[in-house]
């Protein structure tokens, strides 16, 4: 049984469509439309659910947990992220850039693996900065289907009251605007913000601690290395976390210990591969991992058997 979520039922629709002609058996898969507080309240609830696969905030992801626990069914959880993309002195410049581009602000900053922590050593700090502003105010904001465009619109009015609440919240705790945060209005209808770098920015600010899922992200300043590490592992997730660096060194030791699932050098934090285990640590997953392989694990049981001759 599949659920989408009811802001986006499309996808869904078409990956049931894709499965029908396929030749898999009528019952197999199953699509079901509605809201989750009603349709996925049934399958919480259900003891013919044998297990859930859920996809969402940390709140419902929670909520999912407790009612799987209550009549010990199975379940597995991909929840939220904050994201860093550490950038390093010995950087290349342009692919740390694009890679803060493609990974904060992409797909409307609307992905759990959204870098949304750009942790910028002293050195680099004020050039990477500068670059970034340059190149974000070459993105293109509009209908998404439209040639050209490079972020479409928030997906809701709610997703874009939450998004324009953390970048007052922002300016609040003390952070720069650097750039962006505004609405703007194009000549198809939607829920358009121009993507919002913020700098001057702290680890202890709400900016870096919850998650926004929009197009914010923040530029936080490390003196060094080790303190980027520290800064990039400081935080109640652990889904994605990348590096820009020439170095190998860094780049191996960070691969090693970064506190994340998925963990990337001199490309984006955000999109991976389907072949590949796709899922996190803390607070962002719970239970196997998805995709690939191992998303085997979550739906198949091991059964050990012994036969006397």
């Amino acid at each position: 049984m599949f659920k989408p979520a009811d802001l986006v039922p499309g996808s869904g629709h078409a990956l049931a469509d894709i499965i029908s002609r396929s030749g898999l058996p009528k019952g197999v898969f199953n699509l079901v439309m509605g809201r989750g507080s009603i349709v996925g309240e049934a399958f919480l609830n259900n003891r013919n659910v044998n297990a859930i696969t859920f996809t969402g905030s940390v709140a419902t992801g929670k909520k999912v947990a407790a009612a799987c626990v209550a009549r010990m069914a199975k379940f597995q959880l991909e929840m939220g992220g904050k994201n860093p993309l550490v950038v390093l002195d010995d950087a290349d410049l342009k692919v740390a850039v694009e890679c803060a581009v493609n990974g904060a602000f992409f797909s409307t900053g609307q992905r759990c693996t959204a870098s949304s922590r750009l942790i910028v050593t002293s050195g680099i700090h004020d050039a990477f900065v500068a670059a970034l502003t340059e190149r974000i105010k070459t993105l293109v904001v509009d209908d998404a289907c439209k040639t050209g465009t490079h972020l479409g619109p928030v997906v809701d009015q709610s997703q874009l009251d939450q998004d324009l609440s953390y970048i007052k919240i922002g300016r609040d705790e003390g952070a720069t605007l650097a750039f962006g945060g505004e609405l703007v209005k194009r000549d198809a209808p939607g829920f358009y913000l121009t993507p919002a770098l913020f700098t001057n920015s702290t680890n202890e600010m709400r900016i870096a601690r919850e998650e926004i899922f929009g197009p914010v992200a923040n530029v936080i300043r490390a003196k060094d290395y080790d303190e980027a590490l520290h800064l990039a592992n400081d935080t109640e997730f652990g889904l994605s976390s990348g590096i820009c660096t020439t170095s190998l060194k860094y780049a191996s030791h960070f691969k090693r210990n970064a506190e994340a699932g998925m963990v990337m050098v001199n490309v984006p934090t955000a999109g991976v591969d389907y072949h590949v285990p796709f899922g996190g640590s803390k607070g962002s997953s719970y239970g196997p991992r998805e995709q690939g392989s191992y998303a085997a694990e979550f739906y198949t049981s091991v059964k050990t058997a012994y036969t006397l001759p």
